[in-house]
């Protein structure tokens, strides 16, 4: 019985080593030799000291930075831990809301932040993705309608004419994949950090 099992052990150590060990270990350096930003997690440094990732959203409140998606990510409520609590752009826990469309929570939420946006530019519709969170609840990105509603707000709160903020929102730009996949797009982060720059 021992001769039978053998090689059945024999080829379950070397398959283990081989997809479990020697494929995943040259992956990485496969990937780290040709992508070596993206394999590091696509981190942005400034002043030498990473401040976040061109991947994952961070959550933006002052007036005089761009703001991005909202983010229906939470965390354990650190009074309960039974209960959970909002943690916007948490990528520990990545995932949406699940409130479908008959939702009065959701709906509730909708008009509260609609609202709030037409106060900040009442002569232009608020686009669709300032008010809806990602699938992800992490989206780094905003489309560049989102970007053009804010530049009034932003403009006004840095003292910048607004047609430097929309030449920063145009350069920001990214344009789909290939010229064919996905819709164009502008970086939260990156914007808000080009931002800083131009305001110095």
């Amino acid at each position: 019985m021992l001769r039978e099992i053998r090689p059945a052990i024999l080829i379950l150590l070397l398959l283990t080593a081989i997809t479990g060990l020697a494929y995943p270990l040259a992956m990485t350096a496969i990937a780290g030799a040709i992508f070596p930003k993206q394999a590091q997690g696509s981190l942005i440094e400034k002043d030498g000291k990473v401040i976040g990732s061109a991947l994952i959203g961070q959550e933006f409140k002052d007036d005089k930075y761009f703001h991005g998606r909202p983010s229906a990510t939470s965390a354990p409520d650190p009074a309960d831990s039974t209960k959970t609590v909002s943690a916007p752009y948490n990528a520990a826990n990545s995932g949406g809301s699940n409130l479908g469309p008959t939702s009065k929570v959701l709906a509730d939420r909708i008009k509260e932040d609609v609202a709030k946006l037409r106060g900040e530019n009442p002569s232009v519709s608020v686009p669709v993705d300032l008010v809806t969170t990602s699938g992800s609840g992490l989206d780094p990105d905003i489309s560049p309608e989102g970007a053009l509603f804010q530049v009034l707000r932003v403009a006004k709160a840095r003292n910048l004419p607004e047609a430097r903020v929309r030449e920063l929102v145009a350069e920001h730009t990214q344009g789909r994949m290939a010229g064919l996949l996905g819709e164009p797009r502008v970086n939260v982060l990156a914007l808000n950090l080009a931002l800083d720059e131009a305001s110095k």
